[in-house]
Protein backbone atom coordinates (compact mmCIF):
# COMPACT_ATOMS: atom_id res chain seq x y z
CA UNK A 1 0.00 0.00 0.00
CA UNK A 2 1.17 3.68 -0.52
CA UNK A 3 3.47 4.86 2.09
CA UNK A 4 2.30 8.15 3.31
CA UNK A 5 5.85 9.10 4.69
CA UNK A 6 7.65 8.55 1.24
CA UNK A 7 6.16 11.68 -0.34
CA UNK A 8 7.51 14.79 -2.09
CA UNK A 9 5.81 17.29 0.28
CA UNK A 10 7.62 15.25 3.07
CA UNK A 11 11.05 14.90 1.36
CA UNK A 12 11.31 18.99 0.34
CA UNK A 13 10.56 19.32 4.10
CA UNK A 14 13.75 17.12 4.82
CA UNK A 15 15.79 18.76 1.94
CA UNK A 16 15.40 21.97 2.92
CA UNK A 17 15.81 21.55 6.70
CA UNK A 18 19.35 19.64 5.68
CA UNK A 19 18.30 16.49 7.44
CA UNK A 20 18.42 14.84 3.84
CA UNK A 21 20.67 15.51 1.03
CA UNK A 22 19.55 14.31 -2.81
CA UNK A 23 22.28 12.41 -3.01
CA UNK A 24 21.46 10.66 0.66
CA UNK A 25 17.90 10.45 -0.90
CA UNK A 26 18.85 8.93 -4.35
CA UNK A 27 21.65 6.32 -2.82
CA UNK A 28 18.57 4.85 -1.01
CA UNK A 29 16.09 4.81 -3.78
CA UNK A 30 18.76 3.27 -5.82
CA UNK A 31 19.83 0.51 -2.70
CA UNK A 32 16.25 -0.26 -2.94
CA UNK A 33 15.83 -1.16 -6.65
CA UNK A 34 19.37 -3.21 -6.01
CA UNK A 35 18.02 -5.04 -2.99
CA UNK A 36 14.24 -5.84 -4.53
CA UNK A 37 13.77 -5.03 -8.18
CA UNK A 38 15.07 -8.67 -8.97
CA UNK A 39 12.30 -10.00 -8.04
CA UNK A 40 9.41 -7.26 -8.86
CA UNK A 41 10.87 -6.27 -12.20
CA UNK A 42 9.73 -2.23 -12.20
CA UNK A 43 13.04 -0.71 -14.29
CA UNK A 44 13.41 -1.91 -17.56
CA UNK A 45 16.93 0.31 -16.91
CA UNK A 46 18.70 3.38 -15.01
CA UNK A 47 21.54 4.97 -15.03
CA UNK A 48 23.00 4.72 -11.19
CA UNK A 49 25.85 6.78 -12.50
CA UNK A 50 23.86 9.98 -14.25
CA UNK A 51 21.56 9.74 -11.04
CA UNK A 52 23.89 10.10 -8.46
CA UNK A 53 25.78 12.99 -10.77
CA UNK A 54 22.40 14.73 -11.19
CA UNK A 55 21.81 14.10 -7.08
CA UNK A 56 25.05 15.97 -6.91
CA UNK A 57 24.35 19.01 -8.61
CA UNK A 58 21.41 19.08 -6.45
CA UNK A 59 23.15 19.16 -3.41
CA UNK A 60 25.53 21.90 -4.77
CA UNK A 61 22.81 23.94 -6.08
CA UNK A 62 21.03 23.51 -2.80
CA UNK A 63 24.00 24.54 -0.56
CA UNK A 64 24.25 28.01 -2.62
CA UNK A 65 20.98 28.74 -1.96
CA UNK A 66 20.43 28.11 -5.63
CA UNK A 67 17.75 25.31 -5.67
CA UNK A 68 15.69 25.04 -8.74
CA UNK A 69 12.42 24.60 -6.60
CA UNK A 70 11.76 23.48 -3.31
CA UNK A 71 11.25 19.76 -5.38
CA UNK A 72 14.72 19.85 -6.54
CA UNK A 73 16.89 16.54 -5.83
CA UNK A 74 13.60 14.51 -5.58
CA UNK A 75 13.76 11.55 -8.17
CA UNK A 76 10.52 10.44 -10.08
CA UNK A 77 10.55 7.37 -11.95
CA UNK A 78 9.91 7.41 -16.08
CA UNK A 79 7.33 5.14 -18.06
CA UNK A 80 9.45 3.91 -21.02
CA UNK A 81 7.08 5.26 -23.60
CA UNK A 82 7.79 9.07 -22.40
CA UNK A 83 10.67 10.47 -23.72
CA UNK A 84 13.95 11.54 -21.71
CA UNK A 85 17.17 13.05 -23.50
CA UNK A 86 19.92 10.45 -23.94
CA UNK A 87 18.08 7.75 -22.44
CA UNK A 88 16.17 4.51 -24.63
CA UNK A 89 12.50 4.99 -25.11
CA UNK A 90 11.89 1.40 -25.98
CA UNK A 91 7.97 1.34 -25.15
CA UNK A 92 8.92 -2.04 -23.57
CA UNK A 93 9.08 -3.47 -27.42
CA UNK A 94 11.56 -5.23 -29.34
CA UNK A 95 11.65 -2.91 -32.33
CA UNK A 96 12.44 -0.10 -30.77
CA UNK A 97 15.12 -1.45 -27.98
CA UNK A 98 17.93 0.69 -29.04
CA UNK A 99 16.37 3.29 -30.27
CA UNK A 100 17.68 6.49 -28.04
CA UNK A 101 15.69 10.19 -27.37
CA UNK A 102 17.23 12.80 -28.97
CA UNK A 103 14.74 15.06 -26.63
CA UNK A 104 12.58 15.29 -23.77
CA UNK A 105 8.89 14.83 -23.35
CA UNK A 106 7.64 18.39 -22.66
CA UNK A 107 6.58 17.44 -19.31
CA UNK A 108 9.87 15.65 -18.25
CA UNK A 109 11.31 18.74 -19.54
CA UNK A 110 8.90 20.83 -16.80
CA UNK A 111 9.78 18.42 -13.98
CA UNK A 112 13.79 18.72 -14.59
CA UNK A 113 13.53 22.68 -14.58
CA UNK A 114 12.50 22.36 -11.05
CA UNK A 115 15.23 20.10 -10.19
CA UNK A 116 13.31 16.31 -9.97
CA UNK A 117 15.81 14.25 -10.85
CA UNK A 118 14.73 11.59 -13.60
CA UNK A 119 15.10 8.08 -12.29
CA UNK A 120 15.26 5.05 -14.71
CA UNK A 121 12.65 3.48 -17.29
CA UNK A 122 9.73 1.79 -15.94
CA UNK A 123 8.35 -1.40 -17.09
CA UNK A 124 4.64 -0.83 -19.28
CA UNK A 125 2.88 -3.10 -21.83
CA UNK A 126 4.07 -2.89 -25.31
CA UNK A 127 2.83 0.24 -26.47
CA UNK A 128 0.73 0.78 -23.88
CA UNK A 129 -2.01 -2.47 -24.82
CA UNK A 130 -2.31 -3.60 -21.91
CA UNK A 131 -3.94 -4.20 -18.46
CA UNK A 132 -1.34 -6.28 -17.09
CA UNK A 133 2.02 -5.46 -17.85
CA UNK A 134 2.03 -8.97 -19.45
CA UNK A 135 2.66 -8.07 -22.77
CA UNK A 136 6.40 -6.56 -22.39
CA UNK A 137 8.44 -7.74 -24.34
CA UNK A 138 11.71 -6.77 -22.09
CA UNK A 139 10.27 -8.49 -19.14
CA UNK A 140 7.38 -9.44 -16.32
CA UNK A 141 6.48 -6.90 -13.58
CA UNK A 142 4.93 -8.35 -10.72
CA UNK A 143 2.93 -6.30 -7.90
CA UNK A 144 4.70 -5.90 -4.82
CA UNK A 145 2.46 -6.43 -2.79
CA UNK A 146 1.91 -10.17 -4.22
CA UNK A 147 4.39 -10.75 -6.78
CA UNK A 148 2.05 -13.91 -7.56
CA UNK A 149 -0.30 -10.97 -9.08
CA UNK A 150 0.04 -8.39 -11.54
CA UNK A 151 0.30 -4.51 -11.33
CA UNK A 152 -2.02 -3.55 -13.55
CA UNK A 153 -1.60 -1.78 -17.10
CA UNK A 154 0.08 -0.62 -18.75
CA UNK A 155 1.92 1.79 -16.56
CA UNK A 156 2.47 -1.61 -14.30
CA UNK A 157 6.32 -0.46 -13.97
CA UNK A 158 5.17 2.91 -12.81
CA UNK A 159 2.91 1.79 -9.61
CA UNK A 160 5.21 -1.36 -8.80
CA UNK A 161 8.13 1.09 -8.58
CA UNK A 162 6.05 3.61 -6.31
CA UNK A 163 4.31 0.97 -4.67
CA UNK A 164 7.36 -0.92 -3.81
CA UNK A 165 9.63 2.38 -2.32
CA UNK A 166 11.62 2.49 -5.27
CA UNK A 167 10.48 5.94 -5.84
CA UNK A 168 7.99 8.46 -4.08
CA UNK A 169 6.38 9.12 -7.51
CA UNK A 170 6.45 8.31 -11.11
CA UNK A 171 4.60 9.26 -14.70
CA UNK A 172 2.47 7.31 -16.30
CA UNK A 173 0.32 7.41 -19.08
CA UNK A 174 -3.50 6.67 -19.70
CA UNK A 175 -5.16 5.76 -22.94
CA UNK A 176 -7.96 3.82 -21.42
CA UNK A 177 -7.15 3.63 -17.45
CA UNK A 178 -3.43 2.98 -17.89
CA UNK A 179 -2.75 4.97 -14.82
CA UNK A 180 -6.01 4.78 -12.56
CA UNK A 181 -6.26 0.94 -13.02
CA UNK A 182 -2.74 0.03 -11.93
CA UNK A 183 -2.87 2.75 -9.41
CA UNK A 184 -5.60 0.64 -7.71
CA UNK A 185 -3.98 -3.13 -8.37
CA UNK A 186 -1.22 -1.54 -5.96
CA UNK A 187 -2.52 0.66 -3.25
CA UNK A 188 -1.75 3.85 -4.73
CA UNK A 189 -2.95 7.37 -5.92
CA UNK A 190 -3.44 7.56 -10.01
CA UNK A 191 -4.52 10.77 -12.20
CA UNK A 192 -5.59 10.88 -15.45
CA UNK A 193 -5.84 14.85 -16.38
CA UNK A 194 -8.65 16.22 -18.79
CA UNK A 195 -7.08 15.75 -22.29
CA UNK A 196 -4.74 18.67 -23.58
CA UNK A 197 -4.19 19.59 -20.30
CA UNK A 198 -0.91 18.15 -20.26
CA UNK A 199 1.32 17.92 -23.31
CA UNK A 200 1.78 14.99 -25.29
CA UNK A 201 5.25 16.31 -27.04
CA UNK A 202 7.58 13.17 -25.85
CA UNK A 203 4.95 10.58 -25.52
CA UNK A 204 5.21 8.01 -28.10
CA UNK A 205 1.40 7.73 -29.65
CA UNK A 206 -0.50 4.79 -29.10
CA UNK A 207 -4.25 6.34 -29.30
CA UNK A 208 -3.65 9.93 -29.90
CA UNK A 209 -7.16 11.70 -29.04
CA UNK A 210 -7.40 9.62 -25.61
CA UNK A 211 -3.20 9.06 -24.20
CA UNK A 212 -2.57 11.42 -21.34
CA UNK A 213 0.47 11.93 -19.34
CA UNK A 214 -0.51 11.73 -15.51
CA UNK A 215 1.41 11.60 -12.37
CA UNK A 216 1.55 8.04 -10.21
CA UNK A 217 2.13 8.96 -6.35
CA UNK A 218 1.87 7.90 -2.37
CA UNK A 219 -0.89 10.41 -1.31
CA UNK A 220 -3.17 13.18 -3.43
CA UNK A 221 -1.18 16.23 -2.20
CA UNK A 222 1.60 14.97 -4.42
CA UNK A 223 -0.16 14.08 -7.34
CA UNK A 224 -1.15 17.42 -7.15
CA UNK A 225 2.19 18.97 -6.56
CA UNK A 226 3.22 17.23 -10.12
CA UNK A 227 0.29 18.12 -12.05
CA UNK A 228 0.43 21.39 -11.25
CA UNK A 229 4.10 21.61 -12.60
CA UNK A 230 3.42 19.47 -15.86
CA UNK A 231 -0.11 21.04 -16.82
CA UNK A 232 0.16 23.92 -19.29
CA UNK A 233 -0.16 25.23 -22.91
CA UNK A 234 2.92 23.64 -25.37
CA UNK A 235 2.99 25.07 -28.44
CA UNK A 236 4.92 21.42 -29.49
CA UNK A 237 1.50 20.02 -28.93
CA UNK A 238 -1.40 21.76 -30.93
CA UNK A 239 -3.72 19.91 -28.84
CA UNK A 240 -2.81 21.65 -25.34
CA UNK A 241 -5.10 23.45 -23.76
CA UNK A 242 -4.31 27.47 -23.66
CA UNK A 243 -5.63 27.56 -20.11
CA UNK A 244 -4.88 29.01 -16.92
CA UNK A 245 -3.36 26.23 -14.30
CA UNK A 246 -4.66 26.59 -10.99
CA UNK A 247 -2.63 25.91 -7.65
CA UNK A 248 -3.94 22.25 -7.41
CA UNK A 249 -1.31 21.59 -4.37
CA UNK A 250 -3.22 24.73 -2.83
CA UNK A 251 -6.61 22.86 -3.38
CA UNK A 252 -5.26 19.72 -2.30
CA UNK A 253 -3.85 21.09 1.15
CA UNK A 254 -7.03 22.82 1.82
CA UNK A 255 -9.46 19.54 1.24
CA UNK A 256 -6.44 17.37 4.01
CA UNK A 257 -6.89 20.04 6.21
CA UNK A 258 -11.18 20.29 6.00
CA UNK A 259 -10.93 16.90 5.98
CA UNK A 260 -15.14 17.62 4.89
CA UNK A 261 -17.02 17.13 1.98
CA UNK A 262 -20.03 19.52 3.50
CA UNK A 263 -22.02 20.86 0.29
CA UNK A 264 -20.17 18.63 -2.10
CA UNK A 265 -22.36 16.58 -4.08
CA UNK A 266 -21.24 13.00 -5.31
CA UNK A 267 -22.95 11.45 -7.95
CA UNK A 268 -23.34 7.19 -8.10
CA UNK A 269 -23.82 6.56 -11.73
CA UNK A 270 -26.18 3.43 -11.97
CA UNK A 271 -24.39 1.31 -14.37
CA UNK A 272 -20.94 1.42 -12.47
CA UNK A 273 -22.68 -0.44 -9.29
CA UNK A 274 -23.17 -3.44 -11.01
CA UNK A 275 -23.65 -7.35 -9.92
CA UNK A 276 -20.60 -7.98 -11.81
CA UNK A 277 -18.55 -6.38 -9.12
CA UNK A 278 -16.48 -8.86 -7.26
CA UNK A 279 -18.31 -9.11 -3.27
CA UNK A 280 -14.95 -7.22 -1.45
CA UNK A 281 -14.96 -4.77 -3.62
CA UNK A 282 -18.03 -4.08 -3.19
CA UNK A 283 -18.34 -3.94 0.29
CA UNK A 284 -15.45 -1.70 0.17
CA UNK A 285 -16.95 0.79 -1.77
CA UNK A 286 -20.19 1.00 0.18
CA UNK A 287 -17.69 1.58 2.65
CA UNK A 288 -16.57 4.97 0.76
CA UNK A 289 -20.46 5.63 0.13
CA UNK A 290 -20.86 5.96 3.98
CA UNK A 291 -17.39 7.74 4.57
CA UNK A 292 -18.57 10.40 1.57
CA UNK A 293 -21.79 10.87 4.01
CA UNK A 294 -20.46 11.07 7.27
CA UNK A 295 -17.91 13.53 6.12
CA UNK A 296 -21.07 15.61 4.86
CA UNK A 297 -21.32 14.63 1.15
CA UNK A 298 -24.60 14.45 -0.21
CA UNK A 299 -24.83 11.03 -2.58
CA UNK A 300 -26.87 11.85 -5.75
CA UNK A 301 -27.68 9.13 -7.98
CA UNK A 302 -27.00 9.80 -11.54
CA UNK A 303 -27.03 7.53 -14.93
CA UNK A 304 -24.50 7.14 -17.80
CA UNK A 305 -26.75 5.32 -20.22
CA UNK A 306 -24.33 5.06 -23.25
CA UNK A 307 -21.32 3.62 -20.92
CA UNK A 308 -22.64 0.17 -21.51
CA UNK A 309 -20.90 0.75 -25.30
CA UNK A 310 -17.34 2.47 -23.93
CA UNK A 311 -15.12 -0.76 -24.08
CA UNK A 312 -16.80 -1.01 -27.64
CA UNK A 313 -16.28 2.49 -28.80
CA UNK A 314 -12.43 2.39 -27.06
CA UNK A 315 -11.64 -0.92 -29.00
CA UNK A 316 -12.61 0.62 -32.21
CA UNK A 317 -11.28 3.99 -31.70
CA UNK A 318 -8.26 3.34 -29.99
CA UNK A 319 -7.13 0.73 -32.24
CA UNK A 320 -7.67 2.60 -35.81
CA UNK A 321 -5.70 5.37 -33.91
CA UNK A 322 -3.37 2.71 -33.25
CA UNK A 323 -2.95 1.06 -36.56
CA UNK A 324 -2.20 4.74 -38.09
CA UNK A 325 0.46 5.90 -35.43
CA UNK A 326 2.36 2.62 -35.19
CA UNK A 327 2.64 2.61 -39.31
CA UNK A 328 6.09 4.44 -38.72
CA UNK A 329 7.68 1.72 -37.42
CA UNK A 330 9.00 0.18 -40.02
CA UNK A 331 12.26 -0.70 -39.72
CA UNK A 332 13.48 1.83 -42.46
CA UNK A 333 13.65 4.86 -40.75
CA UNK A 334 14.58 3.72 -37.14
CA UNK A 335 14.45 1.26 -35.14
CA UNK A 336 15.11 -3.01 -35.02
CA UNK A 337 15.39 -4.17 -39.08
CA UNK A 338 15.39 -7.48 -40.44
CA UNK A 339 17.01 -7.76 -43.52
CA UNK A 340 15.01 -9.16 -46.46
CA UNK A 341 15.03 -9.41 -50.29
CA UNK A 342 12.38 -6.21 -51.08
CA UNK A 343 11.17 -3.67 -49.49
CA UNK A 344 7.77 -5.02 -48.63
CA UNK A 345 9.42 -8.01 -47.49
CA UNK A 346 11.90 -5.92 -45.38
CA UNK A 347 8.46 -4.27 -44.18
CA UNK A 348 6.24 -7.58 -43.29
CA UNK A 349 9.76 -9.35 -41.34
CA UNK A 350 10.87 -6.32 -39.55
CA UNK A 351 7.53 -5.51 -37.93
CA UNK A 352 6.68 -9.28 -37.37
CA UNK A 353 9.71 -9.91 -35.44
CA UNK A 354 9.60 -6.51 -33.72
CA UNK A 355 5.92 -6.18 -32.50
CA UNK A 356 4.25 -8.37 -30.22
CA UNK A 357 1.24 -10.73 -30.52
CA UNK A 358 -1.08 -7.85 -28.62
CA UNK A 359 0.52 -5.06 -30.51
CA UNK A 360 0.12 -7.06 -34.08
CA UNK A 361 -3.86 -7.81 -32.84
CA UNK A 362 -4.65 -3.88 -32.29
CA UNK A 363 -2.82 -2.45 -35.50
CA UNK A 364 -4.97 -5.29 -37.57
CA UNK A 365 -8.28 -4.76 -35.89
CA UNK A 366 -7.72 -0.94 -36.28
CA UNK A 367 -6.54 -1.26 -40.33
CA UNK A 368 -9.85 -3.18 -40.31
CA UNK A 369 -12.34 -0.63 -38.68
CA UNK A 370 -10.69 2.01 -41.14
CA UNK A 371 -10.70 0.43 -44.44
CA UNK A 372 -13.17 0.66 -47.09
CA UNK A 373 -16.51 -0.79 -46.58
CA UNK A 374 -16.09 -0.85 -42.72
CA UNK A 375 -15.19 3.21 -42.05
CA UNK A 376 -18.71 4.15 -42.15
CA UNK A 377 -20.19 1.07 -40.29
CA UNK A 378 -17.45 1.13 -37.36
CA UNK A 379 -15.37 3.97 -37.02
CA UNK A 380 -17.41 6.76 -38.27
CA UNK A 381 -20.39 4.76 -35.66
CA UNK A 382 -17.90 5.26 -32.73
CA UNK A 383 -17.32 8.63 -32.84
CA UNK A 384 -21.25 9.81 -32.87
CA UNK A 385 -21.31 7.37 -29.91
CA UNK A 386 -18.51 8.88 -28.35
CA UNK A 387 -20.26 12.08 -28.83
CA UNK A 388 -23.32 10.36 -26.96
CA UNK A 389 -21.21 9.39 -23.83
CA UNK A 390 -19.31 13.10 -23.64
CA UNK A 391 -22.81 14.35 -23.53
CA UNK A 392 -23.91 11.75 -20.56
CA UNK A 393 -21.40 13.25 -18.64
CA UNK A 394 -22.00 16.75 -19.34
CA UNK A 395 -25.78 15.82 -17.87
CA UNK A 396 -24.68 13.54 -15.27
CA UNK A 397 -22.13 16.54 -13.97
CA UNK A 398 -25.11 19.36 -13.79
CA UNK A 399 -26.78 17.19 -11.16
CA UNK A 400 -23.31 16.49 -9.03
CA UNK A 401 -19.80 17.79 -8.41
CA UNK A 402 -17.91 14.97 -8.73
CA UNK A 403 -18.67 11.16 -9.75
CA UNK A 404 -17.55 8.57 -7.44
CA UNK A 405 -17.40 4.64 -9.21
CA UNK A 406 -15.18 1.73 -8.96
CA UNK A 407 -11.83 1.26 -10.20
CA UNK A 408 -11.66 -2.24 -11.10
CA UNK A 409 -14.57 -5.10 -10.92
CA UNK A 410 -12.23 -7.00 -8.95
CA UNK A 411 -8.51 -6.54 -7.22
CA UNK A 412 -5.20 -7.48 -8.63
CA UNK A 413 -5.38 -11.13 -9.82
CA UNK A 414 -2.93 -13.92 -10.47
CA UNK A 415 -0.61 -13.95 -13.80
CA UNK A 416 -2.33 -15.78 -16.51
CA UNK A 417 -5.79 -15.68 -15.02
CA UNK A 418 -6.84 -13.52 -18.39
CA UNK A 419 -5.55 -15.29 -21.16
CA UNK A 420 -8.72 -14.71 -23.41
CA UNK A 421 -7.63 -11.08 -24.62
CA UNK A 422 -11.67 -9.85 -24.05
CA UNK A 423 -11.49 -10.68 -20.44
CA UNK A 424 -8.42 -8.12 -20.28
CA UNK A 425 -10.12 -5.93 -22.07
CA UNK A 426 -12.90 -5.83 -19.92
CA UNK A 427 -10.58 -5.07 -16.97
CA UNK A 428 -11.13 -1.36 -18.11
CA UNK A 429 -14.54 -1.47 -17.95
CA UNK A 430 -14.95 1.53 -15.30
CA UNK A 431 -12.04 3.11 -16.45
CA UNK A 432 -12.29 3.51 -19.91
CA UNK A 433 -15.21 6.09 -20.44
CA UNK A 434 -13.49 8.71 -18.90
CA UNK A 435 -10.75 8.49 -21.26
CA UNK A 436 -13.56 9.05 -24.31
CA UNK A 437 -15.25 11.97 -22.48
CA UNK A 438 -12.31 13.87 -21.98
CA UNK A 439 -12.54 14.12 -18.38
CA UNK A 440 -10.17 13.98 -15.73
CA UNK A 441 -10.37 11.50 -12.84
CA UNK A 442 -8.32 9.98 -10.15
CA UNK A 443 -8.03 6.53 -8.43
CA UNK A 444 -7.28 6.06 -5.00
CA UNK A 445 -7.03 3.32 -1.80
CA UNK A 446 -10.29 3.08 -0.19
CA UNK A 447 -9.69 -0.06 1.49
CA UNK A 448 -8.55 -3.90 1.41
CA UNK A 449 -10.48 -6.76 0.11
CA UNK A 450 -11.07 -9.59 3.33
CA UNK A 451 -10.23 -12.17 1.13
CA UNK A 452 -7.30 -11.68 -0.76
CA UNK A 453 -5.88 -8.53 1.01
CA UNK A 454 -4.91 -6.96 -1.96
CA UNK A 455 -5.90 -3.16 -2.20
CA UNK A 456 -9.40 -1.57 -3.70
CA UNK A 457 -9.30 1.66 -5.44
CA UNK A 458 -12.14 3.86 -5.67
CA UNK A 459 -12.38 6.32 -8.43
CA UNK A 460 -13.49 9.87 -8.59
CA UNK A 461 -14.29 12.27 -11.97
CA UNK A 462 -14.82 15.96 -12.48
CA UNK A 463 -15.79 18.01 -15.05
CA UNK A 464 -13.52 19.45 -18.22
CA UNK A 465 -10.56 21.20 -16.38
CA UNK A 466 -11.79 20.58 -12.78
CA UNK A 467 -9.04 19.22 -11.68
CA UNK A 468 -8.83 21.58 -8.68
CA UNK A 469 -12.04 20.76 -7.42
CA UNK A 470 -10.80 16.85 -8.09
CA UNK A 471 -7.90 17.19 -6.03
CA UNK A 472 -9.96 19.08 -2.98
CA UNK A 473 -12.43 16.51 -2.70
CA UNK A 474 -9.97 13.72 -2.83
CA UNK A 475 -7.95 14.67 -0.30
CA UNK A 476 -9.91 15.51 2.02
CA UNK A 477 -11.53 11.89 1.35
CA UNK A 478 -7.90 10.95 1.96
CA UNK A 479 -7.27 12.44 4.98
CA UNK A 480 -10.53 11.73 7.11
CA UNK A 481 -10.28 8.77 8.91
Amino acid sequence: MADKNFTIHALAEELKSGKLTSVELCRRCLDAVAAKDGEIGAFIKYDADKIMTLAAESDARRKEGKALSAWDGIPIGIKDNICVTGETCSCASKILEKVVSPYSATAVNKLTAKGFIPFGRLNMDEFAMGSSCENSAVKRTCNPLDTSRVPGGSSGGSAAAVAAGFVPAALGSDTGGSIRQPAAFCGIVGVKPTYGRVSRSGLVAFASSLDQIGPMTNDVVDSAILSSIISGKDPLDSTSLDEAVPDFAAAALRGAEARSLAGVKVGLPKEYFTSGLDAGVKEELDKAIEKVKALGGEIVDVSLPHSKYAVTVYYILATAEASANLARFDGMRYGARVEAGDLNETYFKSRGAGFGNEVKRRILLGTYVLSSGYYDAYYLRAQKVRTLIRKDFAEAFEKCDILMTPVTPAVAFKFGAKSDPLQMYLSDIFTIALNISGNCGLSMPCGTDPESGMPVGVQFMAPHLAEEKLFEVTAAFGAAE
